[in-house]
């Protein structure tokens, strides 16, 4: 009879929109799951330093907001890794507008009013001579 064959079964948490707070319970549970090990930068997490649960998967890569799909990371690489996605979405959504064609054009060249004639002897021609 094993410790675990007595215990209840835990049902995953799900998150219900992907902006949901994770509960505390699950965070400990994430927590002691990994060993109290940032997955970023492989240090142990020390009591009083500022961490993250970081979706393994991002979201819009088409990761969930569930249990399943989170690991504890310390702020800093926490911070790092969401500013390199960032700029690898914003790149992906460019393109795929580009793609789809509605990315805007870029803008035409200002016209101006252009030069003044001249006439033969290089003196400028005004309008009130015209």
């Amino acid at each position: 009879m094993g410790r675990l064959a007595d215990a209840r079964s835990i049902t995953e948490w799900i998150g219900k929109t992907d902006d949901e707070k994770v509960p505390p319970r699950v965070r400990l549970r994430l927590f002691e799951q990994y060993g109290g090990v940032c997955q970023l930068s492989g240090r142990k997490i020390m009591a009083g330093e500022a961490w993250d649960l970081d979706h393994i998967r991002a979201l819009w890569r088409g990761g969930e907001h569930r249990e399943s799909d989170l690991h504890p990371v310390l702020k800093q690489p926490h911070r790092e890794k969401s500013a390199e996605e960032q700029s690898i979405q914003a790149k992906c959504d460019r393109t795929r507008q580009k793609h789809l064609g509605i990315y805007p054009k870029s803008n035409p060249r200002l016209k101006s009013r252009g030069f003044a004639s001249t006439r033969s002897d290089g003196t400028v021609k005004r309008e009130a001579d015209i």
